[in-house]
């Protein structure tokens, strides 16, 4: 059986670090998708207030397997 990629494409932020932010997405998204297996920085920008940056921001695409169906046999 070959393996089948899927790649969704999220936005995450800190206030610490575009690392942060990063671990951030694949947390969270975690608890909705499994088999996570790389994520991917498509872009990184950053709020500034006062002269200094307030949040590290980035849009990741998360790539993970798709897990196939088990069914009944002789159904697809």
């Amino acid at each position: 059986m070959s393996k089948v990629v899927k790649v969704i494409e999220v936005l995450a932020q800190s206030s610490k670090s575009w690392e942060d932010a990063a671990q951030k997405a694949v947390k969270k998204a975690s608890k909705s998708v499994k088999n996570i297996k790389s994520v991917y920085i498509k872009d990184m920008s950053t709020k500034v207030a006062g002269n200094t940056i307030v949040k590290y921001r980035i849009t990741a695409k998360i790539s993970f397997l798709v897990e196939a169906k088990r069914g009944k046999k002789g159904k697809k």
